[in-house]
């Protein structure tokens, strides 16, 4: 590829901010774009999830753009999910039998700025805010924008353009209206929305609650979560249906009933949020939706990245690590398919979106895990059961968490499919009661990859069907 061509990217979030850094060291001439003001200079995050789960595929990402340190150093470790249980003790159910491996907690604000300052080093970018897409030429890869503050419009024309532009994306929506373009498209919602509050630091900055773990307060069809922040405070997400149920978003109308709400299902975490009802009625209600397209590419020139192709829920924390995953398979197919976009776009597809669609899908798994079953007795069986397995014998055995979080070098897709048998080996042999004390960890190991292939096998049997 020429290192002259003009590549435009349509969106500055953090995959677009990714992709202009990583492209730009590739030596091309870059513009990124945005409609929104810089959030360096501006809060624009209020009522949006500001910290994210960083790991590992997240992390590679980051070590191939020479930015992992100055991002270790943004994170707050997470050791697995502290459960709070309704009138019980809460608990610790680590993420992974090795203590060398957990998620962190970071910033999506500053884990963006970075990027956008080390982007914005490089004499090869040039970075526009406040312009709004309002139009792609597919075939020409010419784009319009409109300044939000002039409503002055602009054309940029480029050699290749990457949209990038999230869930609502401008560049996606020109794919589905042209009529020379053949193009597939779903958007599907969960019955639940989502609302963020606040655990503020306590005295001198300190956690009111446990710093190291994503709290988790599950409810069976709603549930709480928080995650940790630098300054001591801890971002609270209500995942809570829209009309059903006693308690719901349509219904929550008065900051007494809100009040009500909490201190009835989630006191312990109520007990700690001075500013709950001014945080709920103040902060927006999000939606919760899975996008998933076909084809990216069109023309050779336009290709889908992150959101923008695949946006999921957020419930494997896999969505940031799943986009900046999306710019590493794409540097490798760059590398592979050196001066051939239409090729190095059409392999990209081939090998990524398979395992987008498992991301999504395992995260809509993950919902009603986290709400419903991590309070489980035989669930909470499981996870001990995993995680003896991973302390003990870490190279025969991975729980579908670990394949998913911490085995980067495997796909989606192998980890939803390995995950899933070796999750239903499991709870089968738990619930015919042939794992027992009398077994040794190793018996119970072999039994459970016993079952785990023939549950796998019986799968192959049924895809060639």
């Amino acid at each position: 590829m020429k290192k002259e061509e003009h590549i435009l990217i349509i969106g500055a979030g953090l995959c677009g901010s990714l992709l202009a850094l990583r492209l730009a060291q590739r030596g091309y001439q870059v513009s990124l774009i945005e409609k929104r003001p810089d959030l360096r200079s501006t809060d624009i995050a209020a009522g949006r999830s500001i910290n994210l789960a960083f790991s590992d595929r997240g992390i590679k990402a980051m070590n191939l753009v020479g930015l992992k340190g100055k991002a270790k150093d943004l994170c707050i470790p997470m050791q697995g999910r502290m459960i709070h249980n309704l009138g019980q003790d809460e608990f610790l159910s680590r993420y992974s039998g090795l203590e060398s491996e957990y998620i962190n907690s970071i910033s999506r604000t500053d884990l963006n700025a970075l990027l956008l300052d080390e982007a914005e080093k490089m004499s090869n970018v040039s970075i526009q805010f406040n312009q709004s897409c309002t139009d792609v030429d597919l075939q020409k890869a010419h784009a319009t924008f409109e300044d939000y503050n002039t409503k002055e419009t602009q054309t940029i024309k480029a050699d290749i353009i990457f949209g990038a532009d999230g869930a609502g994306s401008i560049v996606r929506k020109s794919m589905l209206e042209d009529h020379l373009f053949l193009f597939s498209f779903s958007q599907e919602y969960l019955t639940h929305g989502y609302k963020e509050l606040t655990i503020p630091p306590g005295e001198n900055g300190s956690f009111r609650i446990e710093k190291n773990a994503l709290h988790i307060w599950p409810r069976g069809e709603n549930m709480v979560i928080a995650l940790p922040n630098l300054d001591g405070s801890f971002t609270v997400t209500l995942f809570l249906s829209y009309k059903e149920g006693e308690y719901n978003f349509k219904n929550l109308t008065t900051p007494e009933k809100v009040q009500e709400y909490f201190d009835k299902a989630y006191p312990s975490a109520a007990a700690h949020m001075p500013t709950l009802t001014e945080d709920f009625f103040n902060n927006p209600t999000g939606a919760l939706g899975t996008v998933k397209c076909s084809p990216w590419n069109s023309f050779g020139k336009v290709m889908l990245m992150g959101d923008a192709a695949h946006a999921i829920v957020p419930f494997y924390g896999q969505g940031m690590n799943a986009s900046f995953e999306d710019v590493v398979v794409l540097d490798e197919m760059i590398e592979k398919y050196e001066e051939d976009w239409n090729t190095t776009f059409l392999e990209y597809q081939k090998k990524r979106k398979i395992d987008t669609d498992a991301i999504a899908d395992l995260a809509i798994d993950n919902f009603h895990e986290m709400k419903e079953h991590t309070a489980a007795p035989i669930f909470q069986q499981k996870r001990k059961l995993e995680t003896a397995f991973e302390q003990e014998f870490p190279k025969e055995y991975a729980s579908k968490y670990r394949l998913v979080t911490f085995q980067e070098e495997i796909g989606y897709a192998e980890a939803l499919e390995k995950g899933r048998a070796q999750d239903k080996a499991i709870l089968n042999l738990l619930a015919q009661n042939k794992i027992d004390a009398q077994l040794s960890l190793q018996e119970k190991l072999v039994l459970v990859n016993q079952e785990t292939q023939e549950i796998l096998n019986e799968d192959a049997v049924l895809k060639v069907k």
